[in-house]
């Protein structure tokens, strides 16, 4: 019998492509957390002009075409920066803040940054029928800033090959 793969139990969804971070706001896809037990929010953005440090938010609704949209809070961030490239940063991070929705660091836009936040399905309002999230970074300023923008979707309640899944920007 053929050894599972990671990917049968895990999904990975471009919230945004690369993009330069000072054109506009940049706004994730929704995602369902459904058929998953929760979601890494993955950015990366590459260096920038200091000042204009990236936001990120997070949102939770009831529904992928954003019904009844809130705030969704976190109090843990992991981090990964460097003054050039993180190719030598092996070690995250951990930075716990008070509970938010939004996350943002001081030297971050003169670094390149990777930054993850773990929301498991259960930090959703799941009493009033929220399933799904999304995360934004909001424009960083005038100076171009490249990011991009993956959740990682962990847990799948039905394990099914890459191809078979069901499809969590469309609820």
């Amino acid at each position: 019998m053929p050894r599972p793969s990671l990917l049968d139990t895990i999904d990975i969804v471009e919230g945004f492509p690369p993009v330069d971070l000072s054109t506009a706001a940049n706004n994730g896809d929704y995602v369902s957390l459904k058929n998953y037990a929760g979601c890494l929010v993955m950015f990366h953005s590459g260096l920038g002009t200091a000042g204009q440090d990236p936001t990120l938010t997070l949102q939770q609704a009831q529904a992928v075409a954003g019904t009844g949209v809130k705030a969704l809070n976190f109090t843990t961030v992991f981090v990964k920066q460097a003054a050039t490239d993180l190719s030598a940063t092996a070690v995250w991070t951990v930075i716990t803040q008070a509970a938010a929705n939004t996350y943002t660091e001081a030297t971050a836009a003169e670094q390149s940054a990777l930054w993850v936040v773990d929301i498991k399905a259960s930090d959703l309002d799941v009493a009033n029928s929220f399933d799904c999230l999304r995360a934004t970074i909001a424009d960083v300023g005038g100076a171009a800033q490249p990011g991009s923008l993956h959740y990682i979707l962990y847990g799948a309640r039905i394990a099914s090959a890459p191809a078979n899944k069901v499809n969590p920007i469309t609820n």
